[in-house]
């Protein structure tokens, strides 16, 4: 059974309960938030022979062929490799499956995530059977980043936002995910993760906070002259590339808030509170505008899986970062 999470309780109601099903339903929000278990929940359901209170029973022979992984009338399309795309022939033998008839005589169920890593050419190839999807199919696509389909995808769907769960209530999520970690670092983990509970489990999982602590540490080195470029983006090898471009991206938009605002209160993690302040107050308005736009287009070229060379990339990042304080 795809877990169920309580911030999505009234979303499932309302979702679930629905006496007429959309042909194709796209669930987007923040990644970390759930939506691939509620859509995998949704499935269930959706195939269920007995469902009870709009939930799969579990034990129906479809529940089952779900549970087994061998339903003959489900499909799920990810890409092959994490990370890289969907390719137009992954989504032709999609196209194949959705017109066929439904071998236990129910509805067929497909489910695309995340649905905006289909290159150009595999999104045209699935708009038709979104436009005329046969017999009683229903598509749930899910994607992260919402902005990245093209319209022609958005518009045949019914487009459903999914809620990020309070502060209050990922906290409480987070304490019985992560038992061993105290509060401090749940709290952290929270906000390294946009207050995306299940993100924060992931990056936890990933070492996010040793990460963190090496990066914070060298910046403040690179700061004072103690370690080079070079050494630093030779030592950083271990630490994600767009999580390293999300970060001096947050820590740029958090230097200039200060400039506006002198708002201590919005200064981010305790880590780089005094970093940001210094930074703040020694570098100019335009050096930290420059930095920032140049971070952003880089960190679109990580996401876009540009072929770049990653030492070069970061040594280029921090000259500019040591550049920023006046000299005066």
């Amino acid at each position: 059974m795809a877990e169920a999470y309580p911030w999505q309780d009234a979303l499932w109601q309302q979702l679930a309960g629905r006496a007429q099903h959309a042909h194709a339903y796209l669930l987007h929000g923040p990644a970390g938030i759930g939506k691939r278990a509620l859509a995998e929940r949704l499935m269930a359901s959706l195939l269920c022979q007995h469902p009870v209170a709009s939930e799969a029973c579990g034990e129906c022979k479809s529940c089952l062929l779900l549970k087994a992984g061998s339903h003959p009338d489900n499909y799920v399309l990810e890409p092959e490799e994490a990370d890289k795309a969907i390719k137009v022939d992954q989504v032709r033998d999609l196209v194949s499956f959705v017109v066929q008839t439904a071998q236990l005589g129910g509805r067929k169920v497909v489910l695309i995530e995340p649905v905006e890593s289909m290159n150009i050419n595999a999104a045209n190839a699935l708009l038709k059977s979104l436009e005329e999807p046969s017999g009683d199919t229903v598509l749930l696509l899910v994607s992260h980043q919402p902005s990245r389909l093209l319209p022609t995808i958005k518009s045949r769907c019914v487009q459903q936002a999914c809620p990020l769960p309070s502060e209050a209530m990922s906290m409480q999520w987070l304490a019985q995910a992560l038992p061993e970690s105290t509060e401090d670092e749940r709290v952290e983990l929270l906000t390294l993760a946009a207050g995306s509970p299940l993100a924060a489990v992931s990056l936890q999982a990933q070492g996010i906070r040793e990460q963190r602590a090496l990066v914070v540490d060298g910046v403040k080195k690179l700061l004072k002259h103690q370690q080079s470029p070079t050494q630093l983006a030779e030592g950083w090898n271990a630490v994600p590339l767009l999580l390293l471009f999300d970060w001096f991206c947050d820590w740029s938009n958090l230097i200039l808030r200060y400039q506006l605002t002198d708002d201590q209160s919005g200064l981010g993690l305790a880590d780089m509170r005094k970093v940001i302040q210094y930074l703040a107050q020694k570098s100019s308005r335009d050096k930290i505008l420059n930095i920032q736009d140049w971070i952003l287009a880089q960190r679109q070229k990580v996401l876009s899986k540009a072929n770049l060379n990653r030492v070069l990339l970061l040594e280029a990042l921090l000259v500019q970062w040591a550049s920023l304080p006046d000299r005066n």
